[in-house]
C-alpha cells in the first residue's frame, strides 16, 4: 500500500509540473508575441533664452486726478442751468444760476445803510475839527459804518452762493437737475472730472517694495479697450502699509488725452522693476508640476537614452533603429511668469528640445514622434482667445 501511494503521489506532482511549465511557456509565447507600444505623438519646442524684464502685476483702479460732485451751499430755486451733460467746462464758469432776487435787494439796502453811515461819519468829522463834538462820537460814527459794511459784505457773500460755478476745469457727468427745482444745500447737481491725466491706484506685497520707487515706468490695460497699452509712471508710494494685507498702496499718473480711461474703470498694471535679465522660457505647458517637484520631457535620441533594468527573464527588446527619439523626465527649477511663458532657473541647457504636449502618456524612455502643427500659446502678453 504504501508503495503504491507512494507512486501515486509521485505521478500527481509530475502532472502538477508539467502542466506549470506548459503554462508559463504558454504565458511566454503571449508576452513575446503581444505588439510593441508604438511612438507617442507630441509637440515640441526648442529651449532659448531671451530678454525677461521683471515686472509686478497688480489690479488697479483709476481715479481722477480732480472729482467732486458739484452741490450747492444754501437752499434755492434753480433759475437757470447753463451746461450740458458731459460737457468740458473751465474754471470758473458758470454752471447754475439760482434764484436771488430777494438776497439782491437786501443787499442794495444794506449797501445803502453803510453809505449813510460814511456819509455821518464824514459830516461827524467836519464838526469835530471845529470841537463841536466829541471823539466818543467819530468812535461810534466808525464802528457803526464797520458794521453796517460787514453785514453788506455777508449779504454779498450769500448772493455769491447762488452763482454756481466750476471750481476746476474738467468734464461734467450727467445731470438730472431742471431750472424751477429746489435746491437743499447738499444736493447734487452734477459730477465735474479731471481726467486728462488720470491716476491709477494699486497695491503690491510689502516684498516687493525695495524694488519699486517714484517715477518707475508701467503698462496698463483695460478690458474696455483690447489691444491697447497706456503709458504711465509711478508718481506716489504710500507712507504706511496696510497692516491687515500687507499690501502698499501706489498711485500712478497715465497720459488719457483721448479721455478714454475713466474714474471707477479697473485695470492691469504692470510695473517695470530692475533690469533686464536672460533666462531660459518655455510655454506654461511644457511645465508638469507635482508635489514632488516640477518636471519637463526633453526629447533626445535613443542611443543616448539610458537603458532601463530589465529582468532576466524578460524578454530582450529589440534594438531602437538608427534616428528614433525618446524621452527623458528631468527636474527643473522655475521662476518668474508672464503671460503663457515661465521662466527655468536650473535642470535645462540651452538648445535642449522639450515636450510642450502630450505628457500624460509618457514615461521615460517612451519612443515620440514630433509633430508641431499645433502648438500651445507662448506669448509674454497674451490676449482672450475669443477677440
Amino acid at each position: 500500500m504504501t508503495k503504491r501511494m507512494l507512486i501515486m503521489l509521485g505521478a500527481v506532482v509530475l502532472l502538477v509540473a508539467l502542466l506549470a511549465l506548459g503554462f508559463f511557456l504558454h504565458i511566454r509565447q503571449l508576452m513575446a508575441s503581444a505588439p510593441k507600444p508604438g511612438p507617442q505623438t507630441v509637440s515640441s519646442t526648442i529651449v532659448r533664452k531671451v530678454d525677461w524684464q521683471p515686472h509686478l502685476s497688480s489690479v488697479g483702479t483709476m481715479v481722477a486726478v480732480r472729482g467732486v460732485d458739484v452741490t450747492t451751499e444754501i437752499a434755492g430755486l434753480v433759475r437757470t442751468i447753463n451746461f450740458k451733460s458731459g460737457q468740458d467746462v473751465a474754471a470758473g464758469q458758470l454752471l447754475v444760476q439760482l434764484n436771488a432776487d430777494a438776497d439782491i435787494a437786501q443787499l442794495r439796502a444794506l449797501e445803502a445803510a453803510s453809505e449813510l453811515a460814511a456819509s455821518v461819519l464824514a459830516r461827524d468829522r467836519q464838526q469835530f475839527a471845529v470841537q463841536a463834538i466829541s471823539q466818543a462820537q467819530i468812535d461810534s460814527d466808525l464802528a457803526d459804518l464797520k458794521s453796517k459794511q460787514a453785514l453788506a459784505a455777508q449779504q454779498a457773500a450769500l448772493v455769491q452762493k447762488k452763482t454756481i460755478r466750476a471750481p476746476f476745469a474738467g468734464k461734467l457727468g450727467i445731470t438730472t437737475v431742471n431750472p424751477g427745482q429746489y435746491l437743499n444745500p447738499g444736493d447734487k447737481i452734477v459730477t465735474l472730472q479731471t481726467i486728462d491725466p488720470i491716476y491709477v491706484d494699486f497695491y503690491i506685497p510689502q516684498k516687493n517694495l525695495s524694488g519699486l520707487q517714484v517715477g518707475q515706468v508701467l503698462n496698463l490695460s483695460s478690458d474696455a479697450y483690447a489691444n491697447v497699452v497706456f503709458a504711465g509712471k509711478v508718481s506716489a508710494i504710500s507712507s504706511k502699509v496696510d497692516p491687515t494685507t500687507r499690501n502698499v498702496q501706489v498711485e500712478a499718473t497715465v497720459a488719457n488725452p483721448k479721455r478714454q480711461l475713466l474714474p471707477g474703470m479697473f485695470a492691469n498694471v504692470n510695473v517695470e522693476v530692475g533690469d533686464k535679465k536672460l533666462y531660459l522660457t518655455l510655454p506654461q505647458t511644457a511645465i508638469t508640476y507635482n508635489p514632488y517637484g516640477s518636471t519637463v520631457f526633453v526629447v533626445q535620441a535613443a542611443s543616448q537614452a539610458p537603458k532601463p533594468a530589465t529582468a532576466s527573464s524578460a524578454p530582450a527588446a529589440p534594438p531602437p533603429k538608427a534616428g528614433d527619439l525618446v524621452v527623458q523626465q528631468v527636474f527643473v527649477t522655475t521662476g518668474e511668469t508672464r503671460g503663457d511663458q515661465v521662466a527655468v532657473l536650473t535642470g535645462l541647457t540651452e538648445g535642449q528640445q522639450v515636450v510642450t504636449s502630450g505628457q500624460i502618456k509618457l514615461k521615460n524612455g517612451s519612443p515620440v514622434v514630433i509633430s508641431n502643427v499645433v502648438q500651445p500659446l507662448n506669448n509674454p502678453r497674451p490676449t482672450p482667445q475669443e477677440q
